[in-house]
Formats: C-alpha cells, sequence, structure tokens
C-alpha cells in the first residue's frame, strides 16, 4: 500500500513540474494496423505513461504484446490512431517527417535489437553518421567519434570492420552511435536480445551508466524480466495494455 501511495506522490510531483520535468507523455494511446482481409489488429490499446526526465524505466512484455510498438511511437517513428504522445515537451505526430528525424538525431539515442550498423562503414564511420548527416566538420566528428568508442571500451576497434566484431562489440557500437550527440533520451529496444547473458548484463550496465552520467531518461523494451527489474520503475505490457507493476 505504501509503495502505491509513493508513485501516485512521484507521478503528482511530476504533474506539478510541467513538460520542463517530463520526458515521455502518453495519453490514451492506441495503435492499429489493418491487415489485408482480416478485422484490424489492435497493438497498442489506450495506453498512459508519464516518464520524468532523469529515470530509468523498462516495459516488459513477450513477443507480440505491442512493447516495441509503443516504442515506435515514442520515437516518432510510427503514429497512434487515437491520443496523445508528447516526448520531451514535443508532439511528434504534429511535425513533418524532416523534423521527426531531426528530433531522433539531435535529442534521441536510439539503440536496437538488431544493431542497426552499416556493414559498408566501419566502426567509427557508423558512430559518427548521425553527426555527417549533421554537417559536423570532419575532425570534430572524429575527434566526438573517438571518445564516444572509448566510453564503451571499443578505442582499439575504430577501424575495424563491422563483419569482424562479436554480437556484443556490435551493440557496443549501436550504444556509442545512439550516445554520440549527447541525447536527453535514450530509447532501447531489446538490446541484450541477441546477446547472452554475460554480455547482456554488461549492455545493460554501460546503458544505465550513460544515461546517469548524462542524466539522460532512458527506456527498455524487454521479454526478460530481469532486466527490467534493473530499471527504477518496471511496466508490463501484454495484448497491448500497459500497466505499472509495483516492485517491493
Amino acid at each position: 500500500m505504501r509503495a502505491a501511495v509513493e508513485v501516485a506522490h512521484r507521478q503528482v510531483a511530476v504533474e506539478q513540474q510541467g513538460d520542463a520535468g517530463v520526458a515521455i507523455e502518453c495519453r490514451t494511446v492506441t495503435r492499429r494496423y489493418i491487415v489485408s482481409g482480416r478485422q484490424p489488429v489492435t497493438a497498442v490499446e489506450s495506453v498512459d505513461l508519464l516518464v520524468r526526465r532523469g529515470e530509468f524505466v523498462a516495459v516488459q512484455g513477450p513477443s507480440g504484446s505491442g512493447k516495441s510498438t509503443l516504442l515506435g511511437l515514442i520515437a516518432g517513428l510510427e503514429t497512434a490512431d487515437a491520443g496523445t504522445v508528447k516526448v520531451l515537451g514535443q508532439d511528434p505526430a504534429a511535425m513533418t517527417e524532416v523534423d521527426r528525424a531531426r528530433l531522433r538525431r539531435r535529442r534521441l539515442g536510439i539503440v536496437f535489437q538488431s544493431f542497426g550498423l552499416l556493414p559498408a562503414l566501419n566502426v567509427l564511420e557508423n558512430v559518427v553518421l548521425p553527426l555527417s548527416l549533421d554537417q559536423v566538420p570532419d575532425d570534430d566528428r572524429r575527434r566526438r567519434g573517438l571518445f564516444a568508442l572509448v566510453d564503451v571500451g571499443l578505442a582499439n576497434r575504430a577501424e575495424s570492420r563491422i563483419d569482424d566484431l562479436s554480437g556484443g562489440e556490435r551493440q557496443r557500437v549501436a550504444i556509442a552511435r545512439a550516445l554520440i550527440r549527447g541525447p536527453e533520451l535514450i530509447l532501447a529496444d531489446e538490446p541484450t536480445g541477441s546477446l547472452d547473458d554475460a554480455t547482456g548484463v554488461t549492455v545493460l550496465d554501460l546503458l544505465r551508466q550513460a544515461a546517469r552520467e548524462r542524466n539522460a531518461t532512458l527506456v527498455l523494451v524487454t521479454h526478460d524480466p530481469a532486466s527490467a527489474a534493473r530499471a527504477d520503475r518496471v511496466y508490463a505490457m501484454l495484448d497491448g495494455r500497459l500497466r505499472e507493476v509495483i516492485q517491493p
């Protein structure tokens, strides 16, 4: 009972702070998909979610529960059919696609299970890609990229090919790329799903430490209860519906 009261008090405090204290605000968000010849599939249904700046929040659920769709809505990669999503005080649905891409590139860091690296580029070139798209000068880009690789323990891999890296190394490259601009919000979609247990722990430690050092908000989507339990707050998702789990 006391834990539930504490959660309620925290939420009231956030609401009193206004947008300045809120990283993510979803209100009655619904996302449906139309499948040819079938009834619409509801991936996310009437979801309410409030995440404070600097928090580490996990959304845990099985495959097909809607958690990755929810992350896509937060990232502005998808558009809700109903409800509103605000990210860092902005409404991605009200933006042009160019402005949404700029928001992701400059204020968000996104880490995918599949890494999302480009094999045609070496490690350093992959890490600095967001800076390249913003036409940051070459010297500054290289300097910042090397610092990012130091942070993830891959300074000696800057010129390596992506195909020569292990799964854990590839995920660390993806994390370095996500952190290159000092994001205010880090979104991690099953970042340990393709890794062994020991490497997965290392990757989660890296993400949590990076978020704390930058006072960034971290949202982790995972199927793994043990990974989710490391967050400040945990939500369970099933059949498109979200509920907060009160931890002991």
